[in-house]
């Protein structure tokens, strides 16, 4: 059973991987899609992202200067007792990661809109928490900046409306979008459940690796559907035009009400920083980004 030090060592790695690597599976994208663009400006923008990577893993260095907030999911295995509070450990652990790394200071109050200076808050971090069977303890992190955050969308659409409903709201998003949230995006959509389960939905959705398939087949084929459609709108990287406008798109469901047809979108800009964490013979480990 880890210790409230050792989880919170880990937190700290997760805090920095995040901040300065991206996942192998982004960085590939990133790669594939400079080669599919035709224009000067579109292979520029994906030149200088490529680059700032290269850098900022160099240096050590934040990738982004908004370094965003934080949100961790845990699976937590009924045979594990942690003799600590899993919310106070992971405040300690970005208030140090905020000094150290250092990252900046972003969360404030919503109303006097005071900053707290160390990136914890009232209600921060968000943290989801999952029991799970067994001994199981697993920890993702996703880190989003505000220009991707606040272009994200509820709809609470007619029952009946169907899945051309539901392709409308998200491609709506994304083109009210613009170049807003740092395209290209990674789109989380969650359908389904209710307003907030939806919203979860399609936040924890951006956590799956680009390239992995969805495993209901109605979803995946959707998912590819509204990326070459997403695409096809011409928003290219950083908003300036081009053939990618989005990485991907990630689609969750949950039961919902009779009466009721939620749809939840969720933007990751091209940033899409996240690292994992799991128990492995009794370690907490942080993984490698994939």
């Amino acid at each position: 059973m880890p210790s409230k030090f050792e989880f919170q060592n880990t937190a700290i790695g997760m805090l920095n991987r995040a901040a300065t690597t991206l996942p192998d599976d982004v960085v590939d994208a990133l790669e594939i899609s400079k080669k599919k663009e035709k224009t000067k400006i579109a292979r520029l923008q994906f030149d200088c992202m490529l680059k700032n990577l290269r850098m900022a893993k160099k240096l050590g260095a934040p990738i982004c200067q908004d370094t965003g907030t934080f949100t961790f999911f845990i699976e937590l295995g009924s045979e594990l007792e942690l003799d600590f509070d899993v919310r106070q450990a992971l405040s300690e652990a970005i208030k140090q990661a905020t000094r150290v790394i250092p990252l900046r200071p972003n969360l404030v109050d919503p109303l006097t809109r005071k900053n707290t200076g160390t990136n914890t808050g009232e209600g921060q971090p968000a943290l989801h928490l999952e029991p799970m069977r067994g001994k199981r303890l697993r920890i993702d992190l996703l880190v989003k900046g505000a220009g991707a955050e606040n272009c994200s969308r509820l709809f609470m659409l007619k029952p009946a409306a169907g899945e051309e409903a539901i392709k409308r709201a998200v491609l709506l998003t994304v083109g009210e979008a613009g170049g807003q949230p740092c395209p290209p995006t990674i789109v989380g959509v969650g359908v389904g459940g209710s307003a907030e389960a939806a919203c979860l939905l399609a936040k924890k959705a951006l956590l799956r690796p680009l390239g992995s398939k969805n495993p209901d087949k109605k979803l995946a084929r959707m998912e590819r559907e509204l990326t070459d459609d997403a695409n096809g709108l011409g928003i290219g990287p950083m908003g300036l035009g081009g053939r990618t406008t989005v990485l991907g798109v990630h689609i969750a469901k949950a039961a919902c009400h009779t009466a009721s047809l939620p749809v939840a979108v969720n933007l990751q800009c091209w940033a899409a920083r996240r690292a994992s964490a799991r128990l492995v013979d009794g370690k907490l480990r942080v993984e490698v980004p994939r």
